[in-house]
């Protein structure tokens, strides 16, 4: 790609789809960097969770404008009290107001980058490729979270992971600020019945035709 030329992807969707993985690897594939929207707000939580702060607002803005996301990327953030956490204060405008900032900061520094996250097509909704993924039946995105959650040897049952996918997805689509939705523009991509490699494969040959549209081969 030309020099100081931007290419914005984003990648929304639902818990457990695998969209993270997926940013991860068009990343890799693409030479480019990624940001997951979620980790931001888990990150919130967790320094709420711990610090306490009397005005979280004003907390969060002050350790918003010297964070290191790349220190972030390397933290546990998936606890079981942070998920939940995480999920209550995205419902706060004030909240996503702070983050959606570092978020365009971050874009504007970065140029070229994956953007994964729930709400990511409604702030960047200017990006040059949308997919929205989804996995359903939703049993089989428990499944794999199970499966994932496991290999970390945590102790957690099927069902509750069934349970909090479904309470998240609830929360995230009928919450009062940037509801979980699909944009009319979004490529969608059920990965149900789809490995990673066809995943990512679908997803490349999209963004490769985008590419070379914008700037040529």
């Amino acid at each position: 790609m030309k020099k100081n030329k931007t290419f914005i992807v984003n990648i929304d969707g639902s818990s457990g789809s695998g969209k993270s993985t997926a940013a991860k690897l068009i990343a890799k594939k693409f030479n480019w960097s990624v940001l997951y929207s979620g980790l931001l707000f888990r990150y919130a939580a967790k320094k709420i969770i711990e610090q306490k702060p009397k005005n979280k607002v004003f907390y969060l803005k002050k350790i918003f404008n010297k964070i290191n996301y790349g220190k972030i990327q390397k933290m546990n953030l998936h606890t079981p009290e942070v998920s939940e956490f995480s999920a209550v204060i995205a419902k706060e405008l004030k909240v996503r107001k702070i983050i959606k900032m570092f978020q365009k900061k971050y874009v504007k520094q970065k140029k070229t980058i994956v953007l994964e996250g729930r709400d990511m097509s409604k702030i960047f909704h200017n990006a040059d490729v949308k997919f929205f993924v989804v996995c359903k039946p939703i049993k089989i995105a428990a499944k794999r979270r199970w499966l994932q959650l496991n290999k970390g040897k945590k102790n957690i049952s099927f069902n509750q992971v069934l349970k909090d996918l479904k309470k998240r997805d609830f929360m995230d689509r009928n919450r009062k600020h940037s509801p979980l939705e699909r944009d009319q523009e979004s490529v969608y991509i059920n990965t149900a019945k789809l490995n990673i490699k066809a995943v990512l494969d679908k997803m490349s040959k999209i963004v490769g035709k985008k590419l070379k549209d914008k700037y040529g081969s």
